[in-house]
């Protein structure tokens, strides 16, 4: 269940209250005549079935509420009531397949957002992988893909086409283009720093990497991960399962292939920079494209069902 708090203007609450009685699977309908002092209004409480909230929202918006008033939505973890069981029992489909598409705008808005914070988080994770590449070592090849933010932009950009968002669709390109522009010259910095002091060296590039060969030679099954690991974790983000967004995380290997493409860089290795930045490009294409087609295939059955 959602919980929706409004502060609607007194001209229009009887229509919002229309509204809402007439959406199915909604229930615990609130008035506070006049409580609302900034902006100045009623307040208006309801609960309502996740899967019937995107049709409420949208009448809303429709309403104008957003720009008089005001609409808050917050999830309800436990809801004792057999009013609200019958609410849901009401509404068309299931929950988990219900998609609150202002709700995941919002959402990869935030993250896509290019801040001091998402700049530090994909530099420390490249320079994590450089590590890993360098050591061979895949336990902290894993670790820096956990790290990295950028499936955030990713899924913004993703919803960005499917709702026709340009300015979605410019951050979340601006915030993939900057940050992975500035993760990798800071880990080519990183990297020849780390030689000077004898901690990197060329022939541990060029050496046997058995672990982690696979960052600078793409190939399909390279491309095959990356739509599946799109999939899963666009379903994760329209269905509030958070908790798969870290096995995403560790199932492309952007982070990796961008900090090999930095550190033979560094060392001027024409092969291997190249080899990862296909790997690289090759993993946001499947992502992008697995994630729009996930979500135009969630819009299409979900209209069908309701």
């Amino acid at each position: 269940m959602l919980h929706l708090r409004l502060i609607t203007p007194p001209g229009r609450t009887d229509d919002v209250l229309r509204l809402i009685e007439n959406t199915v699977g909604t229930t615990h309908l609130v008035v506070l005549p006049g409580a609302a002092r900034n902006p100045a209004g009623d307040v208006v409480l309801c609960d309502v079935a996740r899967e019937a909230g995107d049709e409420l929202l949208s009448g809303l918006q429709g309403l104008d509420i957003e720009d008089h008033g005001s609409i808050a939505v917050e999830n309800i973890d436990l809801s004792l009531s057999t009013r609200a069981d019958e609410a849901e029992a009401e509404a068309p489909g299931e929950g988990a397949d219900a998609v609150l598409w202002e709700h995941l705008t919002d959402a990869t808005h935030e993250e896509s957002t290019l801040s001091v914070t998402y700049l530090a988080f994909l530099t420390i994770a490249t320079m994590i992988a450089a590590c890993g590449v360098v050591l061979d070592n895949a336990v902290l090849i894993v670790g820096a893909m956990a790290v990295g933010p950028e499936f955030g932009p990713l899924a913004g950009f993703s919803t960005a086409l499917v709702q026709r968002r340009p300015r979605l669709a410019l951050r979340s390109v601006t915030a993939l283009l900057v940050g992975f522009a500035v993760a990798m010259a800071v880990t080519v910095g990183f990297a020849l720093f780390m030689d000077s002091v004898n901690l990197f060296s060329q022939a541990q590039l060029d050496a046997d990497r058995p672990n982690t060969a696979f960052v600078y030679a793409p190939d399909a099954f390279s491309f095959v991960v990356a739509v599946l690991a799109g999939i899963a974790g666009t379903l994760s983000l329209t269905s509030a399962k958070s908790g798969a967004l870290v096995g995403v995380a560790i199932s492309v290997t952007t982070v990796p292939a961008a900090a090999n493409a930095a550190v033979a860089l560094a060392y001027g290795d024409t092969s291997q920079t190249v080899g990862s930045t296909n790997q690289l490009l090759l993993n946001l294409l499947g992502i992008v494209l697995a994630g729009t087609l996930t979500l135009l295939t969630q819009k299409w059955l979900w209209r069908k069902r309701t």
